[in-house]
């Protein structure tokens, strides 16, 4: 988990909502804005460029202040001294250090997160965390890294999310025409699959549907499933899955993202390649990583491609730093019929066009950086019965959310058929001391339980009562 908490997540009381701050109106901010402005909170954004700020404006019921995040007189326009949340996310580590030692000097009671990009510092930020007055850390490209590295250790599926401490994921993968999936109900779904999984939520034409026993997948859709670590395994197996070890990867792009997955997958015994158009970044690679083949190149350029052995490397990554030129050069990688196929995308504004593509798993940094701001957000929000786990699945579209039974959970002990939940609501799993159980009519959960929920966006679920009608 690369989002680091550092202190104690006192609860917000006095309100519905918590008072935030957000420094840095870029990619990740301005995606923290749409969401914490949905969400109801009393949202004000600081950036150094009006014209950014205009259109931020514009869109969201937002107060904008401009200038320097790191002066007391624009944090002290902005509210710093009633605020309960600084989120600071410019481009620069060390603004946005200086940004919360001077918030927390301000307003010793505030919580802070920074995005803290550089290698250099993770050892230092940790050992001097009191002196910023951090609350909790965030690095996309790191985060994605790790994600990343998963899929390509794991192969089968587009993606990945877990629970209960690693012993529970929720996967996606889309059905194809020639799918033992096709066509079949779910209620059938255990007598086909021959293992106990529970698909609880589908993507059809681009919408998120919270399905039910009466449901028939399609080909073409995108499904995700919850299962037990090992089930999913037999699952694979069962539907003629074949997820081989990667043994070379190609890399496409030399910027941090690259840097950190280069390293994972190195200790991880793969053979890695790193093309970057860079000069002068090719050779701080080569001194960073010299057990990793780096090349001086473009990746868009398909001769170079073929040259490199696109068509032998068991899964190609791209990492440049447009989307447009990562989906072109995965739509090569499709045509050469590389086996594994991620794709870093810094904005997923048009979803439906993404699904007509074979650019394979889909990855984006901020949406990763942003689910653990937002649980974090949620959790000093509510500090009884907050989210212990908070991921975005289906395109934004929904949540799947783990929460831990306590005393003041209610219908402890009650047959799941017996409850009234709200509309597009499911549990999705149980998890009791070592094992994980896939819940039916007749499951019940008891104080100390996991329970892992996925839920349409209509409303915002803080803590487990709130599935209840």
């Amino acid at each position: 988990m690369l989002a680091e908490a550092f202190i104690r997540m006192d609860a917000i009381q006095e309100d519905n909502f918590v008072r935030i701050i957000i420094a840095g109106d870029g990619k990740v901010g301005s995606t923290l804005t749409r969401q914490l402005v949905a969400e109801g909170h009393d949202v004000t954004l600081i950036d150094a460029k009006a014209e950014v700020l205009e259109t931020s404006e514009e869109s969201y019921d937002i107060m904008a202040v401009q200038g320097n995040c790191a002066s007391m007189a624009t944090l002290s326009k902005a509210g710093v001294e009633e605020a309960d949340l600084l989120l600071v996310m410019t481009g620069a580590d060390e603004v946005n250090l200086l940004c919360c030692a001077i918030a927390h000097g301000m307003n010793p009671k505030i919580h802070t997160i920074a995005r803290i990009r550089n290698p250099e510092y993770k050892d230092q930020i940790y050992q001097m965390r009191h002196l910023f007055g951090l609350s909790m850390v965030v690095n996309p490209e790191r985060q994605a890294a790790i994600e990343m590295e998963r899929l390509i250790k794991y192969p089968g599926f587009l993606k990945r999310d877990t629970f209960a401490k690693g012993r529970v994921e929720i996967v996606e993968l889309r059905i194809g025409e020639d799918s033992k999936l096709c066509n079949v109900g779910l209620f059938d779904l255990e007598n086909v699959v021959k293992c106990k999984i529970l698909v609880c939520a589908v993507l059809r034409d681009s919408k998120a549907i919270i399905p039910d026993g009466n449901f028939v997948l399609h080909s073409g859709d995108r499904i995700f499933v919850t299962a037990s670590t090992r089930e999913l395994t037999v699952f694979l197996k069962n539907m003629g899955i074949i997820t081989h070890r990667a043994k070379r990867v190609i890399l496409c792009g030399g910027g941090r993202l690259s840097f950190y997955l280069a390293q994972l997958l190195k200790q991880d015994g793969i053979m890695v390649e790193i093309i970057e158009q860079d000069y002068d970044r090719c050779l701080s690679l080569a001194n960073q990583l010299p057990e990793v083949t780096v090349v001086h190149g473009d990746a868009s350029n398909e001769l170079l491609l073929e040259r490199e052995g696109i068509g032998e490397c068991d899964a190609l990554v791209t990492l440049t730093g447009v989307d447009e030129m990562n989906l072109f050069i995965s739509l090569i990688g499709n045509n050469a019929e590389v086996p594994q196929i991620i794709t870093k995308l810094g904005r997923l504004s048009n979803n439906r066009m993404l699904d007509k593509l074979p650019v394979g798993s889909t990855i984006s940094p901020k949406e990763l950086c942003c689910n653990d701001i937002v649980r974090y957000v949620r959790a000093i929000r509510n500090q009884n019965g907050a989210a212990q786990a908070v991921n975005v699945i289906a395109d934004g579209q929904a949540e799947a959310i783990e929460f831990i039974v306590d005393g003041n959970t209610k219908h402890c002990g009650e047959p799941l058929k017996k409850l009234k939940l709200k509309k597009n609501i499911r549990v999705a799993g149980i998890n009791r001391h070592s094992s994980f159980e896939i819940p039916n009519g007749d499951s019940f959960y008891e104080n100390g339980d996991g329970l892992i929920i996925v839920t349409g966006r209509d409303e915002v679920i803080y803590q487990i009562n709130d599935i209840f009608e």
